[in-house]
């Protein structure tokens, strides 16, 4: 993009002292993988390819559902029965053709997560289970990756910055991962898609601070409870 294009569209984010032409630039240079195009996951992916990132890559495996579409935002009805990279690669599309959006039509495993995670500056979690959670922690540590953590249940959520330039990690304050079948999901909790969407904004932009180069703040969890309606953050 030239310079004047680049101001037209993003002039808003530029006209933020911190930012600025050249805290764009690095947003628009950018490589950020988003794991899991579900609740947590559409609001990143909806505001990372708003701001402009470079490049934007969304692991997922699963179809669109027609019982997402109450928070799964970047899908519609049109997008059921279809892979949920393909249906969130038309979202971002759509909104800005000049991301290059890149769909990991892939189940993360030991045996591909290095290779998915490689690439990329910034890894946001979005995932729905605690394997998943502590696999891409742990590979962030090794590759020295710094993860953004979100999660939710019932009409609570936590994020977090893990591993950002040697800051500690998920198993820092929370050393191992409960059973996954002990514990209930958004199917047998429920979810108000307004929750994913508060705390995947939260998500995407703390990833764009990142990515901007503006301070955050690791070593640091923020709990949510959104039913009595009251905010902690605890240092760890």
């Amino acid at each position: 993009m030239k310079k004047e294009d680049i101001f037209e569209r993003y002039s808003r984010q530029i006209f933020i002292e911190e930012i600025g032409m050249e805290g764009q630039k690095k947003i628009l240079s950018a490589k950020v993988l988003v794991v899991g195009a579900g609740g947590l996951g559409s609001p990143v992916v909806q505001y990372l390819a708003a701001a402009g990132i470079g490049t934007l890559a969304v692991a997922d495996f699963d179809h669109v559902e027609i019982h997402n579409l109450n928070r799964q935002i970047i899908h519609n009805e049109n997008s059921v029965g279809t892979l949920k990279t393909k249906s969130a690669g038309l979202f971002v599309q759509n909104l800005n053709h000049q991301v290059n959006y890149i769909g990991i039509e892939e189940k993360i495993d030991p045996d591909n997560v290095e290779e998915i995670l490689r690439p990329y500056d910034v890894i946001v979690d979005g995932s729905d289970n605690f394997s998943t959670r502590y696999l891409v922690n742990d590979t962030c540590v090794k590759l020295g990756k710094t993860l953004i953590y979100g999660s939710i249940s019932g009409f609570s959520g936590q994020i977090a910055i893990f591993n950002h330039k040697g800051s500690k990690n998920l198993r820092d304050i929370f050393p191992e991962p409960p059973f996954d079948e002990d514990l209930p999901d958004c199917d047998s909790l429920g979810v108000l898609g307004a929750l994913p969407g508060i705390i995947g904004s939260m998500m995407a932009l703390q990833t764009l601070k990142v990515v901007a180069g503006l301070p955050v703040k690791p070593n640091q969890i923020t709990l949510m409870d959104t039913l009595d309606w009251r905010f902690q953050t605890l240092d760890f």
